[in-house]
């Protein structure tokens, strides 16, 4: 048990390290290639952050492991509003732009419903059981389409803060950072599959459970760390965005990229965590006109933590 603890510990920390190594490797590239840094900042750091979830993900999915794979992702997304933008707005209140406010923070809402109406057929259709079938992942990935067209509409318009800081690479050293970073978040999310599997059966929980907490918490690190810091040199739009996005990312294309690589039954007790998503981006949303309009104040992300050690108490007692 102690063995599989620090296997697992050292397997979220190649998967944050090789994370961040492909960022900076593929961000090189593209600045190479004459890419815009915004557009850098909405596609290649986007899918950097959200590469710990993907790869846990696809070995879950390979291994059939689905409840760790759904768990990981709805978990992930109410540790993003929840934890991570709350730690965010206490270091500093936020302004949030009208964009964010009327089609970022809807656009992630309809995520998590989709996925909600994608994943129910035994509620829906009367079937026998629920699953998230190959062609469930294909509507999925086809939001995501729409996403990325969305995103790169905004990036021509004129931006303001500071650009993304790019550090400048030869040709060779962004290849090794672009090939290390990818066989590191190969072995690192093997290493946390695997050793996931072997604490959930050893505790006698669910593998749900470790997707829901264990998993989501340690594959949000790279959010939580792009949060914090955005928030400390006062730059809300990297914060907000990051948040968001990643919400989108996570559902839209790590969800719908698994369910194509290989069906994952849906488990109905997942439902409540479905709805608790739902219900923490719709907080966010209406938390934004309340008092100062547009913007988070300190005591709303004191209130954000304060909902999700709430929310974790419950799961852990819920089993």
């Amino acid at each position: 048990m102690l063995i599989a603890l620090l296997i697992l510990a050292a397997g979220f920390a190649v998967l944050i390290k090789s994370a961040e190594i492909l960022i900076n490797g593929s961000s090189a590239l593209a600045k190479r290639m004459g890419i815009s840094t915004i557009v850098i900042g909405l596609t290649v750091v986007a899918f950097g952050t959200s590469a710990p979830e993907l790869i846990v993900n696809i070995f879950s999915s390979l291994q059939g492991s689905s409840e760790i794979a759904v768990g990981n992702i709805v978990g992930s997304n109410i540790a993003n509003i929840l934890l991570i933008l709350g730690v965010a707005v206490i270091i500093r209140k936020m302004s949030v732009k009208r964009n964010t406010t009327w089609k970022e923070i809807p656009l992630s809402l309809l995520a998590v419903l989709v996925l909600a109406f994608l994943a129910n057929d035994a509620i829906i259709d009367g079937a026998a059981s629920s699953v998230l079938s190959r062609i469930d992942g294909l509507i999925l990935l086809s939001f995501f389409i729409i996403f990325l067209y969305y995103t790169f509409g905004i990036a021509k318009l004129p931006q303001n803060g500071k650009d993304i800081k790019i550090k400048q690479m030869g040709k060779l050293k962004i290849a090794i950072f672009i090939i290390a970073g990818i066989v590191g978040l190969a072995v690192g999310g093997k290493l946390v599959v695997d050793n996931a599997i072997i604490i959930a059966t050893f505790l006698g929980v669910s593998e749900a459970l470790i997707g829901l907490t264990v998993i989501a918490l340690g594959t949000s690190i790279p959010e939580l760390v792009t949060a914090a810091v955005a928030a400390y040199k006062d730059q809300a739009d990297i914060a907000i965005g990051n948040v968001v996005g990643s919400n989108i990312f996570n559902v839209l294309w790590i969800l719908g990229l698994s369910a194509v690589i290989k069906p994952l039954p849906f488990t109905t007790a997942l439902n409540i965590d479905v709805f608790i998503a739902l219900a923490v981006t719709i907080i966010l949303f209406f938390s934004i006109f309340i008092g100062e309009k547009h913007v988070l104040k300190r005591w709303e992300g004191l209130s954000f933590i304060l909902l999700y050690i709430a929310y974790i108490t419950y799961i852990i007692f819920r089993g």
